[in-house]
């Protein structure tokens, strides 16, 4: 494709109006095409298509809004909801009262069942022709539906709409509530475009919403299930996130954590650009090792970044602070952001959105995931929980951003303990955090037990915590069996007592 031609393409556009969508629609709906929304009652529909209209109307274009399933003020009132004002917008009911259609804004109502399907297609066909609209939704075609009576009728009907619109300077959404059995082929068929619209609800936490391009004739567009949500402006979509599309050159260094004995360990620190995974029992360490690689990213001038799932953001800074680790949070270089997440109201694809926004918009070099314990909540379906944290930390290692993530461990004490989700592998460096029992005392051990990027020290050392931060010992070098939480002593350690 030639670039005048590329150019006359991508303004050939409508765009939605909904924040995420045009990015999946590689730019937005093929201007002056038919296409069909469907979805469970609920599911957002509605929302989506008035959305598409005043985003027409804000741009000066003439947008119609056909319905047959809700009256006016419902419309209205909906929209209020959302902010929204639906002025320049032109409403035909086709509910309930007799009065002629006029070209001035008023609105004229018809019941479905007291005319025929003829009567109230010719009725569709009189306005648009009236008024020109560069927008128009038809909402919906259940009612159409229980007017044709036959599925022969009703396509026959749809596409008599298809060949009116064809050649009209008009874009069509047409939207159907999957009120008839199955799923309607045929119409998707003769639809130019099909979104899908879904409404989940989990056995815990509020539903969880995602939508499908089934197809788009003429044009790539991001394939896939994408989660959306419906607040208070509207919707929200967050396009799946491909990690290909996205690279940075940046500089491969080390990043130190400012504690000289755990740099040592990790063969001179983490590099830039890697993922590293904290695993050990609860209580062991894991988040304070965390914090302290951002905290001392955040002192070079760096920005950092915390998802924490499991504890308030209280909780972390007063714990942090106990142990002499300041966090001076905010969104610029130099400091550490902190998001509390909540598992039970956060999607996949929201929570993958929140760290490229931290990436992209606000320049974070250091994310730190906390927990994937909490992650793993959030799914819908855990299956997919490796192959959406493969993706994302695909993406934050060729933006050049170095991740730290705590995974909490069942047990507390031996060799005998299991993760809730094997993601070690996907890990550059996997860092393993063991408690053992010595002279009536349960301490903590530390270990590298995976660096892919370049050496590291393959000792065990011994790990405490105080008002001053974190200290690590020499290599407990005297000792055998400290995985297994009982070790013996093999040499003179009077120092580790």
């Amino acid at each position: 494709m030639t670039s005048e031609s590329s150019d006359k393409f991508h303004r050939n556009r409508s765009a939605s109006g909904v924040p995420g969508l045009d990015n999946i629609l590689h730019g937005g709906f093929i201007s002056h095409r038919l296409y069909l929304v469907d979805g469970d009652p609920g599911a957002g529909k509605t929302t989506l298509s008035l959305q598409y209209l005043i985003e027409g109307a804000n741009a000066g274009e003439k947008c119609l809004y056909i319905t047959l399933s809700e009256t006016k003020d419902e419309l209205v009132a909906g929209a209020k909801s959302h902010g929204w004002s639906l002025d320049g917008i032109e409403i035909m009911e086709l509910t309930s009262d007799d009065n002629d259609l006029n070209g001035d804004g008023q609105v004229t109502m018809y019941h479905p069942s007291e005319v025929e399907l003829n009567e109230t297609t010719k009725k569709v066909l009189d306005a648009v022709a009236t008024l020109n609209p560069r927008r128009v939704v038809f909402d919906s075609l259940s009612e159409l539906r229980l007017l044709a009576q036959s599925s022969l009728r009703y396509r026959r009907q749809i596409l008599a709409l298809k060949q009116f619109f064809v050649g009209r300077q008009c874009t069509v959404i047409l939207l159907d509530d999957r009120t008839s059995e199955g799923s309607d082929l045929h119409l998707q068929s003769i639809a130019h475009g099909v979104i899908s619209l879904e409404q989940m609800a989990p056995v815990y936490g509020s539903e969880r919403r995602r939508l499908r391009v089934m197809k788009l004739r003429g044009t790539d567009f991001r394939g896939g299930y994408h989660d959306f949500t419906i607040q208070h402006g509207g919707l929200e979509v967050f396009p799946r996130l491909v990690a290909s599309e996205h690279a940075e050159e940046f500089n491969r260094e080390h990043i130190k954590s400012g504690v000289t004995a755990l740099d040592l360990l990790l063969g001179g620190g983490l590099d830039r650009g890697t993922s590293t995974l904290l695993m050990g029992p609860a209580g062991s360490g894991k988040s304070t090792i965390a914090v302290q690689y951002a905290v001392s990213a955040a002192e070079r001038g760096d920005h950092a970044v915390i998802f924490a799932f499991d504890e308030s953001k209280a909780t972390l800074q007063a714990r942090s602070q106990g142990l002499g680790i300041t966090i001076r949070e905010g969104t610029g270089r130099g400091q550490v952001q902190i998001h509390q997440i909540d598992p039970a109201e956060l999607s996949p694809g929201e929570f993958a959105h929140r760290v490229q926004e931290a990436v992209e918009d606000y320049h974070a070099r250091v994310i730190v995931i906390d927990s994937l314990n909490g992650y793993m909540n959030a799914m819908p379906e855990e299956q997919y929980l490796t192959a959406q944290l493969h993706e994302l930390l695909t993406y934050l290692g060729r933006q050049g951003v170095t991740t730290l993530m705590v995974v909490a461990q069942h047990g507390m004490l031996g060799t005998n303990m299991s993760s809730p989700v094997d993601t070690s592998y996907l890990a550059d460096s996997v860092v393993l955090l063991r408690y053992f029992e010595y002279s009536g005392k349960v301490k903590k051990a530390i270990s590298v037990v995976k660096k892919r990027s370049g050496p590291h020290e393959a000792s065990i050392r011994e790990l405490r915590f105080d008002n001053r931060g974190i200290h690590l010992s020499e290599p407990l070098e005297e000792f055998r069996g400290i995985l297994t939480g009982v070790p013996v002593q093999i040499g003179d350690v009077s120092e580790q007592k």
